[in-house]
């Protein structure tokens, strides 16, 4: 289980799931639906989740070398589109910019990589070869779900998880606007957080029984944020 560190702009969030703890709602109280004792094996969630770190880093710091690393990572997963149940809170804030559609994918990334790469002739032939290797064998097990969401909304998605097998989500935003992530289970428990600036969030953990967890995504930037969220 990972529990993501915090500023305080979307502590609210948290605050709240945890005080509802607090509240005589249920008949029995229950601890968090996480096996704290389980392990798991990191899949494509989390490759996809490095590659768009990566991608990130890479292009902050205009290295093509790095660029071209998220690239084969991305290229090496293979995200299924799926429909997952979701509700949109909040009220738009006015005047903002679109934004991009959708987060980067392997293409854009090799493409980024050779513009970095100039006329660099070592840098040419490897990008090359990545695109020569294209997507062979990639790492199935994973599904995307795109959310368009504007400045000043909160997405809440339900996503069910099996107990006692590895579970991974994650939020990968397009780089526009702040993100913010908290992941709670049926009862309201706290199980990942993450106010960080940043767009991008991975979360693994082992439920102890079947249930429904909940990832509310929140905007708390000055424009949409195009993001896909990903679980296995």
């Amino acid at each position: 289980m990972k529990i993501m560190k915090s500023k305080s702009l979307f502590t609210a969030l948290a605050t709240s799931a945890l005080v509802a703890l607090t509240l005589p709602v249920l008949a029995e109280e229950k601890g968090p639906n996480v096996d704290t004792a389980a392990t798991g094996t990191k899949g494509g969630v989390a490759t996809m989740a490095m590659a768009q770190d990566l991608y990130a880093m890479g292009m902050a710091n205009k290295d093509a070398l790095t660029v071209l690393t998220a690239a084969k990572l991305a290229a090496s997963v293979e995200l299924k589109d799926v429909e997952q149940k979701k509700k949109t809170e909040g009220t738009e804030t006015a005047g903002q910019e679109d934004g991009v559609d959708a987060p980067v994918d392997a293409a854009t990334m090799l493409a980024s990589a050779k513009e970095l790469a100039g006329e660099d002739e070592v840098m040419a032939g490897l990008i090359e070869d990545a695109e020569a290797e294209g997507s062979r064998g990639r790492i199935g097990g994973a599904s995307k779900t795109l959310s368009r969401l504007p400045a000043g909304q909160t997405d809440v998605w339900e996503v069910p998880f099996y107990g006692n097998s590895y579970a991974e989500i994650a939020v990968v935003g397009d780089g526009d606007a702040n993100l913010d992530v908290l992941v709670t289970d049926e009862n309201g428990n706290t199980i990942c957080y993450d106010v960080s600036w940043s767009d991008k969030v991975y979360c693994d953990f082992v439920p102890a029984w079947n249930g429904y967890f909940y990832v509310t995504v929140q905007n708390n930037g000055g424009k949409r944020n195009s993001y896909y969220l990903l679980t296995n």
